[in-house]
């Protein structure tokens, strides 16, 4: 216990002692609908009770209190939390039956809120606001807000309050960010080297080296089972934007980019972005994308890069994929037609808004921001983005350096980085600074790897100067967005993959500018530059 003892004292929250406690004391738990704690301090004489719902992977433990992280926040605080765990793919639907039925918990971690759900659940009183809590009752998160002051404007909301606990992790900056690029291009190194083969350095050789990747038997086995290239159409990670970047301004997963002038421009109207569809539609057509690209899901997706498959594929981390190994490297961005090459920015950023809400159900505020608040604690928030240490049942991300006061990113051991978070991890409000680097854990060995490769690969061809921010809109502009996007992104994802694989983009591209404009594409970009130029000015 020396070890834990020493890592949570640093979360005790300074107050008086407990009170209104002074029920049966035999009991163990009191619910949070029997009494109201005031004066909290932890950990807590008598156990209490708060019910908060959740998310979590279908890898996890189904009950959220298998997870280690969780039993030492209950020994730390004597809370004991009550929860209604969904895995990801049910969770939306079921939080949302919650809030319409009125059936609240206390709180909802890792809640996947919009700026949309946010106002629209604080408008009708669901959730409430917490700018006072944190005020006076969480010194840890009041602190990252004083070392870095412009989250505090980035989480409050158009009419002044605050709805909810953020997500944060900064892993660099500016155009040196990890999220500056999405979807990496891997390329398998391996087959080039047994066709004695160069890596390609514009889209035509590219071209070039697919062809060989399906007619010549790359892999040896005498067999036509190679996939040249491979992806998932409109899938964040795994689609293949980055090469669209070749023939233009490029595309990201929300088709925005923002010019040197500030001015916002949609990706998906642009010419550059017609003449890439059209050079997929020529690789098509050749036979050289992955016949299930246009349908396939991550399961598949995986399965396949597991077994090497790929020629060329697109994803975050390709140890997610195709592994840790050498057989595939990252290919460097490629000159196109015009003989430039280009980066596009996505509009990654480090922060996620609606991390956590607490609900108006909620009768226990200053023990539920007092417990919320130990999240926000350096040691507590690197593990509750990946994960702990000392785990006899699932593997480790960190070990513990009692020393030092550090936890320090243990070897990965081939093991997919994804995978050992989803398992351990809370993924609940949090931050992590950059400045937290050195002093309570290290990078992740994955992440300093990657910020490597953007860095020499990606960054020095990244000519737009700006990306769009974490805009916070008005529930108005929020609602008017939401409505334009539900037809114009289903629609401009729907044209994409046709043209990708049926061609006829030279003939339908006037019809298809004509619809964007019907679809509202011109209110949508003036509510884009609006809350750019207001953000962007603060």
């Amino acid at each position: 216990m020396g070890k834990i003892n020493k890592l949570l004292s640093t979360f005790i929250v300074a107050g008086l002692v407990l009170t209104g406690c002074s029920g049966d004391k035999t009991s163990k738990s009191a619910s949070t609908e029997d009494l109201k704690l005031t004066d909290v301090t932890f950990p807590l004489k008598e156990k209490a009770t708060l019910r908060f719902m959740t998310q979590s992977s279908a890898l996890a433990p189904t009950d959220p209190n298998e997870k280690l992280i969780y039993q030492r926040l209950e020994e730390q605080t004597g809370v004991h939390i009550d929860w209604k765990n969904y895995t990801k793919d049910q969770f939306v639907e079921k939080r949302n039956l919650a809030l319409a039925s009125g059936e609240l918990p206390d709180a909802i971690l890792d809640a996947a809120f919009s700026d949309y759900d946010l106002l629209k659940y604080a408008k009708d009183g669901t959730i409430i606001p917490v700018e006072d809590l944190i005020d006076q009752y969480m010194p840890n998160f009041k602190k990252v807000l004083e070392e870095a002051p412009e989250y505090k404007s980035m989480i409050t909301a158009p009419d002044g309050h605050i709805y909810s606990f953020p997500w944060i992790e900064e892993l660099g900056s500016g155009k040196s960010r990890i999220q500056v690029v999405d979807c990496l291009p891997w390329i398998n190194v391996e087959w080039l080297n047994n066709l004695g083969l160069e890596m390609p350095t514009t889209t035509e050789e590219l071209k070039e080296v697919l062809l060989a990747f399906k007619t010549q038997d790359p892999n040896g086995n005498g067999e036509a089972d190679e996939i040249p290239l491979s992806f998932i159409v409109n899938q964040g990670g795994e689609d293949p934007a980055f090469l669209f970047a070749s023939f233009g301004l490029g595309d990201n997963w929300d088709h925005t980019v923002v010019s040197n002038e500030g001015k916002v421009i949609f990706t998906a109207a642009e010419e550059g972005y017609k003449e890439a569809l059209k050079f997929f539609n020529e690789l098509n057509d050749l036979g050289l994308i992955d016949v299930e690209a246009y349908e396939q899901d991550w399961n598949k997706y995986v399965a396949k890069g597991k077994d090497a498959k790929y020629g060329l594929y697109f994803t975050w981390d390709k140890g997610n994929i195709s592994g840790m190994n050498d057989t595939y490297d990252v290919m460097p961005p490629l000159e196109g037609p015009n003989g430039e090459k280009n980066v596009a920015q996505t509009n990654g950023f480090g922060l996620d808004r609606g991390r956590m809400v607490i609900t108006s159900a909620n009768k226990n505020l200053e023990l539920t921001a007092k417990w919320i608040d130990q999240l926000y604690e350096p040691l507590q928030s690197v593990q509750d983005n990946w994960g702990t240490y000392g785990d006899t049942k699932q593997q480790n991300i960190f070990e513990f350096d009692e020393k030092a006061g550090m936890l320090k990113h243990l070897p990965l051991e081939g093991a997919a980085p994804v995978e050992i978070r989803e398992k351990t991890n809370i993924a609940g409000p949090l931050a992590i600074l950059d400045e937290y680097y050195g002093v309570y854990t290290t990078k992740p060995e994955d992440a300093a790897w990657r910020l490597d490769i953007l860095e020499k690969n990606m960054v020095p061809h990244i000519k737009a100067e700006n990306f769009y921010p974490p805009v916070f809109f008005s529930l108005e502009e929020a609602d008017e967005k939401a409505k334009i996007e539900t037809d114009l992104f289903a629609y401009v994802n729907r044209k994409r993959a046709e043209w990708m694989s049926n061609g006829k983009i030279e003939e339908e591209w006037e019809d298809y500018l004509k619809e964007l404009e019907r679809l509202g594409l011109s209110t949508w970009l003036q509510i884009k530059q609006d809350g750019y130029d207001r953000t962007v000015k603060q």
